[in-house]
């Protein structure tokens, strides 16, 4: 199984799930399904699981059987070995919790599945979803334009790095940190500091402009590699330099003309402030005369 995790919520309890591409199916985090169903603000989020497994293990249960442990990310942002559950057996451990919620977590799992085997059938509706969740939270929409393209690219870039046999999450973190550092100037954890970003997304927090060259050093990146096919990890990092550097030469054309660095402090606690850098046609026309 090779997952990614995600988040997911429910009347505003966050469950921490994660999608097997093979199986083609949810895997929900058990302890955080009980205590939406249970209302548990506990200190130990684990505790009613445990009481609960304790009493359907006694029982012979299936669902304690079918249990998976995955390394899920927990609210202090360390990773520790979390009993997860398909839906079908998440629905199973719902009979066995007494709670009004059963019913609309029910409905809940059943949307949560359907949205991702239309996203499979259909990838334009996994962007639209992306646009209306932005919306939600007040971007602009040519920000959001900007966003779901910077998007795709990056998908690109992450499936070219598989390609050349890049899988851990650590590697594509020190590619992304090399590439991010050529380009900026910074590190990505400088970049958040300046920020004042913690665990939050360093592209949800980018201008218009940073999200353009941002976009051209992952689109670089990946033409160079596709072109020179590297076998080793230190042959991709030295890509990775290679296309940040390509947006760092278009950053200072900019900053030449602009008398200004497009590099910005805004954050999207003031997401204004993320579409006054730079009008992003003129960026867009640095960018192809550079090209």
């Amino acid at each position: 199984m090779t997952p990614k995790q995600s988040l997911k919520l429910f009347e505003g309890t966050t469950i921490r799930t994660i999608w097997d591409s093979e199986k083609e199916e949810w895997f929900f985090s058990v302890a955080d399904v009980c205590n939406a169903l249970s209302g548990s603000q506990a200190k130990d989020p684990n505790a009613y699981w445990r009481k609960l497994k304790q009493r359907l293990k006694a029982e012979g249960s299936e669902v304690v059987t079918n249990c998976h442990g995955l390394k899920l990310e927990a609210a202090d942002g360390k990773k520790y070995l979390t009993d997860v559950l398909s839906t079908r057996d998440i629905l199973r451990l719902i009979q066995s919790i007494p709670s009004p919620k059963a019913e609309p977590l029910k409905m809940w799992l059943a949307q949560v599945g359907n949205d991702r085997l239309e996203e499979i059938a259909d990838p334009e509706k996994a962007i639209l979803r992306g646009a209306d969740f932005y919306r939600a939270k007040g971007y602009s929409e040519q920000w959001i334009n900007q966003r779901m393209i910077s998007i795709e690219m990056r998908k690109e870039l992450t499936d070219e790095w598989k390609a050349r046999g890049i899988e851990k999450e650590a590697e594509y973190a020190i590619l992304t940190n090399e590439m991010t550092r050529a380009w900026s100037g910074m590190s990505v954890r400088q970049y958040k500091d300046l920020k004042g970003l913690t665990k939050e997304s360093l592209r949800d927090n980018m201008t218009n402009v940073e999200l353009v060259l941002n976009m051209l050093a992952e689109v670089t990146t990946t033409s160079i590699s596709r072109s020179r096919q590297p076998e080793t990890f230190e042959e991709s990092r030295r890509i990775a330099k290679e296309g940040g550097s390509v947006a760092r030469d278009t950053r200072r054309n900019i900053e030449s003309r602009i008398g200004q660095s497009v590099i910005s402090s805004s954050n999207a606690q003031d997401k204004l402030a993320l579409d006054v850098q730079l009008p992003i046609t003129e960026a867009v026309e640095l960018i192809e005369d550079k090209e």
